[in-house]
């Protein structure tokens, strides 16, 4: 047992170097607002941030959408995420995977943002 312990560890270890690392190239590179995301085993969020200001300009999930699978329910929130950015002024982001692997809701979120004219 304590050797699935470490390995859990270790994966979630992994994981924060990750973020830490694509999160300082994107913060360090540019003056764009930030759009992180967070996975979960079930529910995925979304914030766009403006890291000079440490303010959350725009955020969305997907805790009240019940219907589809969840790839699906990713590219929903995009939808909601996409209304607020506009009422913000919001047109070019950075997209901070956080560490997650660019497939599955990570990427269709990503390919929803672009269909609607976020570039980034």
């Amino acid at each position: 047992m304590k050797k699935l312990t470490n390995a859990i560890k270790a994966k979630r270890s992994n994981q924060i170097k990750r973020s830490n690392r694509v999160r300082a190239k994107l913060v360090a590179n540019t003056d764009k607002n930030r759009m992180a995301i967070y996975r979960s085993n079930t529910y995925i969020y979304v914030q766009i941030i403006d890291d000079k200001k440490w303010v959350t300009l725009a955020s969305a999930s997907d805790l009240k959408i019940t219907e589809g699978t969840k790839t699906e329910r990713a590219k929903k929130v995009w939808a909601l995420i996409a209304e607020a950015a506009k009422k913000a002024g919001i047109e070019e982001i950075s997209f901070d995977r956080n560490g997650y692997k660019y497939t599955g809701r990570v990427q269709a979120l990503a390919d929803a943002a672009r269909e609607n004219g976020l570039k980034f």
